[in-house]
């Protein structure tokens, strides 16, 4: 794996790990706004929606790419060149499927990366309006 496919790995772990802090209950919303709104991440959200939208296209970039190379991969007219030897066979599905698995992990991060900012929003709400909660039936009071 390279450089920077093991960085975009590093990255959707790290999602998911701050997915999984945000959707366990480990505190009320309010402590959460206020970590949101802290010195330390103000700074930082003051950028925060090109620092988002650069993040994005990166990741929409790569995703196309590894796209780009599963179409280049599972094409018939390169099946058939690479047919002669077993050894070069045995090169292309290794390829193909390296392919696929930045194709998974590009579009897993930009979906994490979707599911993080509406967490962090529907959290900022509840803690400003904390007689709205949804249950677990989805039920909204």
């Amino acid at each position: 794996m390279s450089l920077l496919w093991t960085l975009i790995v590093s990255f959707l772990y790290a999602e998911i790990v701050c997915v999984v802090c945000l959707v366990y209950p480990v505190g009320n919303p309010r402590k959460w706004d206020r970590f949101f709104k802290s010195k330390f991440l103000s700074t930082i959200s003051k950028k925060a929606q090109a620092y988002f939208l650069i993040v994005i296209s990166a990741l929409f970039l790569l995703l196309v790419d590894s796209f780009l190379e599963m179409r280049k991969y599972s094409n018939e007219e390169y099946r058939n060149i690479v047919d002669v030897h077993v050894g070069s066979k045995i090169f292309q599905n290794t390829r193909l499927f390296r392919a696929q698995r930045n194709f998974y992990v590009s579009g897993f991060a930009i979906f994490l990366m979707l599911v993080i900012r509406r967490l962090v929003t529907l959290i900022s709400i509840q803690a400003h309006y904390p007689g709205y909660y949804v249950k677990a039936s989805h039920e909204v009071y």
